[in-house]
């Protein structure tokens, strides 16, 4: 089972571009739709997507977080074709961040900002191993700028199966970024692939909402350890939400959530959604009162 789940905030489009990502990436699929009622966004529907073989969740609740390129997606491709096949899909309605074309890192690279304003990065490896289609990319800018290692030993104390790969810095004469701030990290939590930069270049690009990362636990201890390390802003803690110290946000949620609030029975699912909105952190013994009541 995968234990961190990108999770993405759409306006009304979480469906449409469920569809649009299924289409254009091998082994994906929409697998299902979870509706919410009676949420501060009124009607909400909860996309579960196969993207590459990696689950994604996708959510329309209303226009109140937009996509940066502070959470990018890097697509490793085996060749240039597939990059110019997937550029031409999402740079459709969409802007360049960085254009594509060769570069010292890559003979075929692009960053793009599709049509509902997510970020891909789409690049050929170069014959190099890939362990994972897609990999979620942080990039600490502004206030955070200078932190992406900090943020890396971070994460990776707190998830088991967790280690650091590669680090790649800055040298000198690369201003506005300091040297030895990172250029690239890779790293793993829970097994699972992710990436961070820091970038003095980019300005007014911040960590939000829009983008989230849902840690499934299967007892209340994991999702009381999990909070308890990541938290930051007693100001964010809402509804299983949290904000980290640098700004990222999670989700720490019950495995058995899900299962609930796709329960046929509506009044079933609908007291648990009742019962969670009330909540910071979630309770696992409150909910499991509220679904058998």
């Amino acid at each position: 089972m995968q234990k961190i789940t990108p999770f993405l905030w759409f306006d009304k489009e979480a469906g449409e571009a469920a569809k649009l990502y299924a289409a254009l990436f091998k082994d994906s699929k929409v697998k299902d739709v979870t509706t919410l009622r009676g949420t501060p966004s009124g009607t909400v529907e909860i996309v579960a997507a196969k993207l590459a073989g990696q689950g994604f969740s996708l959510m329309s609740a209303g226009p109140f977080f937009k996509f940066t390129p502070a959470v990018s997606f890097l697509v490793a491709c085996e060749t240039k074709e597939e990059v110019d096949v997937l550029w031409k899909t999402l740079s459709e309605k969409g802007k360049a961040v960085i254009e594509l074309g060769e570069y010292p890192f890559s003979e075929r690279y692009g960053w793009v900002q599709d049509r509902y304003g997510l970020s891909w990065q789409v690049m050929h490896m170069g014959g190099r191993a890939i362990k994972q289609k897609i990999t979620p990319t942080l990039m600490f800018t502004g206030r955070q700028c200078g932190k992406a290692e900090e943020a890396v030993k971070l994460y990776t104390s707190v998830f088991d199966n967790a280690e650091i790969g590669d680090i790649l810095r800055y040298g000198k004469n690369e201003e506005p970024d300091k040297e030895t701030s990172v250029k690239h990290a890779s790293f793993t939590l829970a097994g699972q692939g992710f990436a961070a930069m820091d970038s003095a270049h980019v300005k007014g690009v911040s960590f939000n909402e829009a983008i989230s990362f849902v840690v499934s636990c299967e007892t209340q201890e994991e999702i009381d350890h999990y909070w308890k390390k990541l938290s930051a802003d007693p100001a964010a803690e809402q509804c299983g939400w949290l904000k980290d110290r640098y700004g990222l946000s999670w989700q720490v949620v019950p495995s058995v959530l899900n299962g609930m609030l796709r329960d046929k029975d509506t009044k079933k699912a609908d007291r648990v959604t009742e019962a969670f909105l009330k909540m910071k952190k979630f309770d696992i013994a409150a909910l499991n009162k509220a679904y058998g009541e």
